[in-house]
């Protein structure tokens, strides 16, 4: 069963965690409701692909009020593709909202235990990861295009909970969101090098299908998971989306749309009424 159920024009939800965690704000935007025109048409989220930055702010806005967290709230980072994962303090609040010179610079995973403030990370195709202990009240998401899958920003994500923050690997739930699926998923055999290096020894399957000329078809998602399962989550701690963004005309998607799109946003945050 899909875990990211749409709840408005504008984004879906992991519908599972919000109904067992009434403070959590957690999702991801879709392409609709938004002002940007085209190619970036309409609520493209992302300052860096060229469109009008006036115009990307107001989209920001209108997510907001619908999430009902102020823009002036949120985080966001500069994503490069690799492996570092920051802790985000009450002090970070407000940075990569309203623009991409204020983001957390060469950043792809950040995670908080601070409350009223909404992590962000922007994607075309690339893996969205959220983590989630509910039970400790931190929450986290990271950045997983190939690069930082085989860096494994999965795990760095889960170790830094585990021993900075004294959070038990069991106690920590992830999501994986949507992303390109593995049948629009072309690859070389750079890139299945690399995911070789890391894939877990012990599985008798690959996560990839081998074409003619030396092209993959690969799946991002599986080998994301199988990484964390190595790293100490349980199956059961895992919900894995089917949505693909190629696919699905309520998304955005590098591939789909020939390079020039507008950028998705997963976002997640506990709110306290009151603060």
């Amino acid at each position: 069963m899909e875990p990211f159920v749409q709840s408005s024009e504008r984004f879906v939800t992991i519908e599972r965690w919000q109904q067992a965690f009434l403070h959590l704000i957690v999702g991801f935007s879709t392409r609709n409701g938004g002002e940007s025109q085209s190619p970036f048409s309409s609520l493209n989220l992302g300052f860096h692909v060229g469109d009008d930055p006036l115009t990307v702010k107001h989209n920001r806005h209108l997510l907001a009020e619908d999430l009902g967290i102020p823009v002036s709230r949120w985080v966001g980072t500069e994503q490069v593709h690799e492996a570092t994962v920051k802790k985000i303090t009450e002090g970070d609040v407000g940075r990569g909202s309203e623009s991409l010179e204020s983001a957390i610079q060469m950043t792809d995973g950040i995670y908080t235990c601070e409350k009223n403030v909404l992590l962000t990370s922007l994607y075309a195709d690339c893996v969205p990861l959220y983590f989630f202990s509910p039970n400790y009240e931190i929450v986290g998401l990271a950045h997983a295009g190939w690069r930082g899958t085989v860096q494994n920003i999965a795990s760095v994500m889960i170790e830094k909970w585990h021993i900075d923050e004294g959070i038990p690997v069991n106690d920590i739930q992830v999501a994986i969101g949507p992303c390109i699926s593995k049948t629009a998923y072309e690859v070389d055999q750079k890139v299945i090098t690399e995911v070789e290096k890391v894939w877990p020894k012990d599985l008798q399957f690959k996560p990839y299908t081998t074409l003619e000329n030396n092209k993959y078809l690969l799946d991002l998602r599986e080998v994301n998971k199988q990484l964390m399962i190595q790293a100490g989550i349980k199956q059961n701690q895992i919900l894995l989306s089917s949505i693909c963004t190629a696919s699905d005309k309520r998304m955005f998607s590098h591939r789909a749309d020939g390079g020039k799109t507008g950028r998705l946003m997963s976002y997640i945050g506990i709110r306290v009424d009151g603060d």
